[in-house]
């Protein structure tokens, strides 16, 4: 029945029996359904799994990827397909490009985004190399994105289910990656990937959904960057842009611009959010949310997947928001109307229609021409 519902196009010709496909495990249902798919195409199909922390501390923890019980997850599936499964210790490399980058970023005052970190480093560069290695003509995730052939060579898409697109992480990959890469659910909702896994007869069919931040146990960031950065608890005050004090934090690590809650100065006539934080003076400066509004963001490091200069583009700076219209010029990306809590250490990533552009890191903003006097 799984032949009804799903066909798995590799984009590897029309007989597959003499290719070979490499599947990234984490361990979830996502990339154990593309490691079936995959093995269902004729192709020699291998899954690896990159050990991203001690096998024994993170066996336990609940949510995360990569370690403990998604290992043995990944094996089961492997086991159950009859397929190779490799497991490669990363956790030394995941530990310096992501988890202390995360840690440095939030001491520096910026809002980090560690997927993308580890997206563009430890998962694709690294298993890039290794599916290289192995001689497979292609690796395939289990990220909710599309990829088709366009007249430039391969393209990025969004997914078909805009609820679970993962584009905005992927905006990294590039050119030479993507045209290596396969993504197999990005047409797919999830409760097709799921029945499929239940047809299949795999084991993490019903599995949860690891979190988004997966070595940050409950959402407590600051526990976290504290362990890695004992010295991250330094005191400051909470100023008003303005120039009153208004009170006094625990540690710059407890926010991030845009930020309401937990700030801690009740009595003000009006709601405030955080406007900007200043690592060198430790001060968490406040205002009105009219003070978040800028008309531009600088942005660093792109990676070009497309064509953008002198264009009208969708561009969007956070996860969960919407695209808007901009145009980039230069580092600059120039907002048609005024955006809300962009912050320094996101990524503002590039969209025509449902095509990824491209996309970088938001080093710096323009605040917008806004009277925010209180």
């Amino acid at each position: 029945m799984i032949d009804n519902i799903y066909h798995a196009d590799f984009q590897l010709g029309a007989d597959l029996s003499g290719k070979r496909i490499v599947v990234a495990m984490s361990g979830g249902v996502d990339s154990s359904v593309v490691a079936a798919l995959a093995a269902r195409t004729g192709a020699e199909t291998i899954g690896v799994t990159l050990q991203l922390y001690d096998h024994g501390s993170a066996v336990k923890r609940a949510g995360a990827c990569c370690a403990g019980q998604d290992i043995r997850d990944a094996r089961a599936v492997a086991d159950r397909l009859g397929i190779a499964h490799y497991v490669f210790d990363h956790e030394s490399r995941f530990r310096e490009s992501v988890i202390d980058h995360f840690a440095d970023e939030y001491m520096a005052g910026r809002t980090p985004i560690p997927c993308v970190r580890c997206n563009m480093g430890v998962k694709f560069t690294d298993l890039f190399r290794l599916a290289k290695e192995l001689g497979a003509d292609c690796l395939a995730t289990g990220h909710y994105v599309r990829r088709f052939e366009g007249p430039q060579g391969a393209e990025l898409h969004r997914a078909a289910d805009p609820a679970r697109d993962q584009s905005y992480f992927l905006f990294a990959t590039t050119q030479d990656q993507l045209e290596y890469l396969r993504f197999p659910l990005g047409g797919m909702p999830k409760a097709q990937v799921r029945t499929i896994a239940q047809e299949m007869g795999l084991v993490v069919a019903m599995k949860p959904d690891s979190q988004d931040i997966c070595f940050v146990p409950d959402g407590d960031y600051a526990s976290v960057v504290r362990k890695i950065r004992p010295d991250a608890d330094t005191c400051g005050d909470i100023v008003h842009l303005d120039g009153r004090v208004l009170g006094q934090h625990k540690g710059m690590i407890h926010f991030t611009v845009g930020q309401r809650k937990g700030l801690e100065v009740g009595g003000q006539p009006m709601p405030l959010y955080v406007i900007r934080l200043e690592p060198a003076t430790q001060r968490v400066i406040v205002g009105p949310r009219e003070a978040l509004a800028v008309d531009a963001a600088r942005v660093v490091d792109a990676n070009w997947l497309g064509d953008v200069q002198g264009r009208k583009i969708m561009a969007k700076v956070r996860s969960m928001a919407k695209p808007v219209a901009a145009t980039i010029d230069g580092e600059w990306l120039r907002f048609a109307t005024a955006e809300y809590g962009v912050a320094p250490g996101q990524a503002a990533v590039f969209y025509d229609g449902d095509r990824v552009l491209g996309g970088g890191w938001i080093e710096e903003t323009e605040a917008a021409m806004i009277d925010v006097a209180a």
